[in-house]
């Protein structure tokens, strides 16, 4: 049993933390909502935003399995001040364009893509760095408090963007993001992050080292079938479902002839959505084998999918609840996992880890932009809502129908 001395001293030092990265999210989705808006407002286009997307996926795709190396052997703590410190200075860059009348989409795409290369390594340290600073038994419950913590950006950023972008400059909006990731970088220089324990590399060369850490990641989830099985679901998945994100802007105005502020209405819902279904999920605690939760909500998130894409131009409530049912489900698909592999993956594998699988469930994100920009403006917004959707529910039902994803938790028992 924890004393509660020691409890007091890992809650302060994680909700430092926490607070900090939580600040810093919502000021980061302040400046994706304004900055899509922008494109969306200046292009009305498609293929615009799809390629912001990818701008957006291809550095994390590239980056990842050299990051979780440098995670797992370099200091997380000093990485994520950098990397929250470069994502800040790429948003200060915006801002001088945008007061000098200069800004133009091709800055929004670099900027966009430096953004994700920063993001490429502070995410996976974080998640590395959850289990060294929570005990195992409060794992779950972090992790449902940080699908929480998703509902209420997506409630709050949203609209707040929208209400700002009219009362502000893009400039104006983009300074918010500069002061949130101040912030984070406070709590995460008054804080102690542990490290955990560094293997001697084998090559004098440090790159070729961190390259010789990669490829264990990769073994890894390789030799652990059903995790395997399952993360090429998942970059099915996001091949289909990403650009269902990038398009919802322009469903907004060409279907529903709506503003800024029904997209941030549409966005709103889905936070509530996670929201409710994070909370929902950390009462019940899901089915005894957690894949099964993970597989029912990818199974009505193509319901929700298919809803939002089927709405008739007069019933924009229905979209509304699509997207409640997408979000409510997402916390029940992505909730369990992460759980699972921080509570039986070592620690000086996580970084590897995590970074592998963002690395692997992201690859076939562009394909999926590149794919659906031009079919959305060649056939309409809504045949990749009809696409996703669907995928979604097949992939589900496969998921429970197959004994190597229905039976991974076995399976990890059975490696440890």
């Amino acid at each position: 049993m924890q004393n509660s001395s020691a409890a007091g001293r890992w809650r302060r030092t994680f909700f430092t933390i926490w607070g900090g990265q939580a600040l810093s999210l919502f000021g980061s989705e302040l400046v994706q909502f304004a900055l899509v808006w922008w494109l969306t407002l200046r292009t009305d286009s498609a293929t615009v935003l799809s390629i912001a997307m990818l701008v957006g996926a291809v550095p994390r795709i590239i980056l990842s399995p050299l990051a979780g190396a440098v995670i797992d052997r370099y200091n997380r703590r000093i990485i994520m001040i950098l990397a929250d410190g470069g994502i800040a200075l790429t948003t200060l860059a915006l801002i001088l364009l945008d007061a000098l009348a200069l800004l133009q989409p091709w800055h929004i795409y670099a900027a966009l893509a430096l953004r994700a290369a920063g993001s490429a390594f502070h995410f996976p340290a974080m998640e590395a760095s959850t289990s060294l600073l929570v005990p195992e038994q409060q794992l779950a419950r972090v992790g449902g408090m940080n699908q929480t913590l998703s509902g209420l950006v997506n409630i709050a950023a949203p609209p707040l963007g929208a209400l700002l972008y009219g009362l502000l400059p893009l400039y104006g909006i983009l300074a918010i993001d500069i002061l949130t990731a101040a912030a984070a970088i406070g709590t995460l220089l008054v804080s102690h992050i542990p490290q955990p324990p560094v293997g001697t590399p084998s090559h004098a060369n440090p790159f070729r080292a961190l390259l010789q850490d990669s490829l264990v990641g990769f073994r890894y989830i390789y030799a652990w079938r059903g995790l395997f099985l399952l993360l090429m679901v998942a970059s099915l998945l996001n091949m289909v479902l990403s650009p269902v994100s990038a398009l919802l802007p322009l469903l907004v105005t060409r279907v529903f002839s709506g503003t800024a502020l029904q997209l941030g209405l549409l966005d709103s819902m889905f936070g509530i959505g996670m929201i409710l279904g994070g909370i929902a999920l950390s009462v019940w605690g899901g089915f005894k084998r957690r894949i099964y939760t993970s597989m029912s909500g990818i199974l009505a998130m193509g319901c929700g999918v298919l809803a939002i894409g089927a709405a008739p131009a007069g019933a924009f409530w229905l979209v509304l609840v699509g997207a409640f049912i997408t979000g409510a489900m997402q916390a029940f698909a992505n909730g369990p996992l992460t759980a699972v592999i921080q509570s039986s993956v070592a620690p000086e594998m996580q970084g590897r880890v995590f970074t592998t699988m963002n690395s692997l469930s992201s690859l076939m994100t562009p394909l999926g932009l590149v794919l659906a920009g031009p079919l959305a403006d060649a056939a309409g917004i809504r045949v990749w809502f009809y696409i996703g959707g669907l995928f979604c529910i097949i992939a589900g039902i496969l998921g429970f129908i197959s004994p190597a994803v229905r039976n991974i938790e076995h399976e990890r028992t059975a490696q440890a």
